[in-house]
């Protein structure tokens, strides 16, 4: 846990840790379970999922034996 203090925002080397007993301490306390109802949140689904499927299969590509030819075939696929 790095905490910063209140009056040295703007100064550096300025942070200081919890302590490991600080750290015990924390890990005793008893903490509280909410629910999004306790605080009045509706989070009922508002989206229907009409349909999911696989994206195509990925096309083998080319190995080519220089930029030249590299270019030729970009030319010809009309990428260049």
């Amino acid at each position: 846990m790095h905490c910063r203090t209140g009056q040295s925002f703007n100064l550096p080397n300025r942070d200081f840790y919890a302590s490991l007993p600080n750290i015990m301490k924390a890990k005793k306390k008893p903490l509280d379970e909410k629910t999004a109802a306790d605080y009045g949140v509706d989070v009922t689904p508002r989206l229907e999922v009409v349909k999911t499927e696989e994206p195509p299969a990925r096309a083998a590509g080319i190995v080519v034996g220089s930029v030249d030819e590299l270019v030729e075939n970009l030319k010809e696929a009309g990428a260049v």
